[in-house]
């Protein structure tokens, strides 16, 4: 079974998200990471392109743009809406693909 967050934290100071794991993993994405990995239809440049593998990488090494979250909401037990200060509110980040985008597994 994949694993399943414990806790969501949003440090706006540090501008990073924080997760809390049940196998004990704490993840730390920045903001600007997790805006440029946005799996929406429209980021992803059309539906040709969507469902493709989290790119921990890119969520490490966006540079850092000033975007900030403005608000997270949970859809059902599977995912997050992101709101960000950029105005972009269409991403939905399921669970396993915030796991897979944890900066700590980018090579």
């Amino acid at each position: 079974m994949a694993a399943r967050p414990t806790g969501v934290k949003a440090d706006r100071n540090e501008r990073v998200l924080k997760i809390s794991w049940d196998d004990g993993r704490e993840s730390v994405y920045p903001f600007a990471g997790l805006r440029a990995a946005c799996p929406c239809v429209e980021c992803k440049g059309g539906h040709d392109n969507m469902g493709g593998p989290a790119d921990p990488a890119l969520v490490r090494d966006a540079p850092d743009n000033g975007v900030t979250v403005n608000n997270l909401q949970a859809m059902g037990a599977y995912a997050l809406q992101f709101f960000w200060s950029d105005g972009h509110d269409s991403g939905i980040y399921t669970w396993d693909y915030l796991r897979e985008s944890d900066p700590a597994l980018a090579e």
